[in-house]
């Protein structure tokens, strides 16, 4: 099982929230400024959460319902990003942009379509076991008899959670990482690419400085025709000059490189939290199924059946718990993957001067 962070509850200044203005950064994943436990501690109470939260317990969790939702949540959605990209130049650098917001809704379907394992476990399983909970907390034989029954019906409950190491899964968190690793070598590129253009131009300008020296101190008295002698002289010693609109794009291409690249980050280690939520939830009903099938073969026997009861009522707590968690985090990655995609569309959409 992967190893689980664990979240603090984030400061109100730490809520990233759904903001429709993201502010830029042309640093590094890794810069200073780029506050990795800030970017993970959402509050899970913001307005936002609690209203897509709310709004995702209404509906009934069908395929349709369910992209019905994606499309109405997902911000920019895919239509919008379609405009936005219609009219690119196709470089390589088109095409990871492309492929970071297909990717992080390709992403975001996978993570919605959990509520529907979410949905089953509480409406085939744990529901039932609650209202058999709530029944009369004497242990006689109709209380035997109505728990046997019940495990009857459990036992044919299939585990909507599949293992973490299941194709679609794995599938998923694969397509993200290796977007992350071609992002960050397309921003090293390019970020190499500037460094050696500075260099390059401070090397020109010293070369020009040189061969301006050189050409006044042999040939003081020819002032006048100092700088045609000067462009003759210079041009062959020094490295000419690149344009500025090289340097300009490359830092358009690093920002928005930038912004692709901490998406994938941080949607890399949701995935990582969904991961391990989700095999604990596989484990839990796994054990719970045991437990029911272990009951259905002792018999009605109502000491066995107490035993198992109590054992389920509670694992019944945590599980409904680790179900309530797994749907917070749901409505969370849309917070994160809203902000990033905007954060991306904004770097896209804003001209340059």
């Amino acid at each position: 099982m992967p190893h689980c962070p664990c979240f603090k509850p984030a400061s109100p200044e730490a809520s990233l929230g759904d903001g429709p203005n993201p502010h830029p950064s042309t640093e590094g994943v890794a810069s200073s400024t780029f506050n990795l436990s800030r970017e993970l501690a959402h509050a899970f109470q913001t307005p936002s959460n609690n209203d897509r939260r709310s709004r995702l317990l209404e509906i009934d969790p069908t395929p349709e319902n369910l992209e019905l939702f994606l499309s109405q949540e997902l911000k920019p959605n895919k239509e919008r990003v379609q405009e936005a990209l219609r009219d690119a130049k196709q470089t390589t650098l088109t095409q990871l942009v492309s492929t970071y917001f297909q990717h992080s809704e390709n992403a975001t379907r996978f993570c919605l379509n959990l509520y529907q394992n979410v949905h089953s476990a509480r409406f085939h399983l744990y529901t039932p076991l609650l209202e058999l909970f709530r029944g009369d907390p004497a242990i006689d034989e109709s209380f035997c008899n109505l728990a046997f029954d019940v495990f009857l019906k459990l036992d044919t409950f299939e585990n909507p959670f599949s293992s973490p190491e299941s194709l679609s899964f794995r599938d998923t968190k694969l397509c993200i990482n290796q977007l992350k690793d071609k992002l960050d070598t397309r921003l090293r590129k390019s970020k190499s690419r500037v460094r050696h253009l500075h260099y390059a131009t401070a090397g020109s300008a010293l070369c020009f400085v040189t061969a301006v020296v050189a050409v006044a101190a042999s040939a003081a008295v020819i002032a006048y025709h100092a700088f045609p002698t000067l462009v003759v002289v210079a041009g062959p010693l020094c490295t000419p000059y690149l344009p500025h609109s090289f340097k300009k794009k490359e830092l358009t291409n690093i920002s928005q490189l930038n912004a692709a690249a901490k998406g994938t980050f941080v949607l890399n280690i949701d995935l990582d939290t969904i991961d391990c939520l989700v095999s604990r939830l596989h484990m839990g009903i796994k054990n719970d199924k045991l437990l029911i099938r272990l009951g259905l073969e002792r018999g009605r026997d109502m000491y066995s059946i107490q035993e198992f009861v109590k054992q389920l009522r509670k694992s019944h707590v945590n599980q409904t718990h680790q179900l309530d968690v797994l749907v917070a985090h749901i409505c969370r990655w849309f917070s994160n993957v809203n902000k990033f995609r905007s954060l991306l569309l904004n770097e896209i959409l804003t001209p340059r001067t």
